[in-house]
């Protein structure tokens, strides 16, 4: 199993990048991953809070998990009357 050595967004980039210890890396393109997956700002907004504040787990989301549940899940949409 390759050890996670770290896990930061590069904002030069827009990636966020694992780094492993056989000298792999990962690169997530986050633009991409928000335009397929984000239907509107409030979906945006939760990717992106992630995507600053704790990254190893937005990489997680990404490629393990399900990220269009996890944004239902997670943001109510109401639109104005």
């Amino acid at each position: 199993m390759k050890r996670l050595l770290s896990c930061e967004f590069n904002m030069d980039t827009a990636c966020v990048e694992l780094k492993f210890a056989n000298g792999s890396m990962i690169a997530i393109d986050t633009i991409a991953v928000e335009n397929e997956v984000a239907d509107n700002i409030y979906q945006r907004s939760e990717l992106d809070w992630l995507i600053y504040n704790d990254p190893a787990a937005y990489a997680d989301l990404v490629l393990n998990g399900d990220p269009e549940t996890y944004l239902k899940t997670v943001t109510e949409y109401k639109p104005l009357d």
